[in-house]
């Protein structure tokens, strides 16, 4: 669910994985990952740091905004 909801809102911000990655200063296979659902409890570092580079919330981040 948390991966849906980072990838749908980063392709409303029109997004690439990659570009999220970078500007939220974390990996790009963590980006891949979380979305795929092959992490599925990512840090809450990690998840604040796409949360903020999104322009959301971590709470809109988590119940999908």
């Amino acid at each position: 669910m948390l991966g849906e909801n980072i990838k749908k809102i980063r392709k409303k911000r029109n997004l690439t994985q990659d570009k999220l990655a970078r500007l939220a200063d974390i990996p790009y296979t963590s980006i891949t990952k979380i979305e795929t659902g092959v992490i599925k409890s990512p840090s809450i570092q990690t998840v604040a740091k796409i949360a903020k580079t999104l322009g959301i919330s971590i709470d809109e981040l988590i119940e999908g905004a």
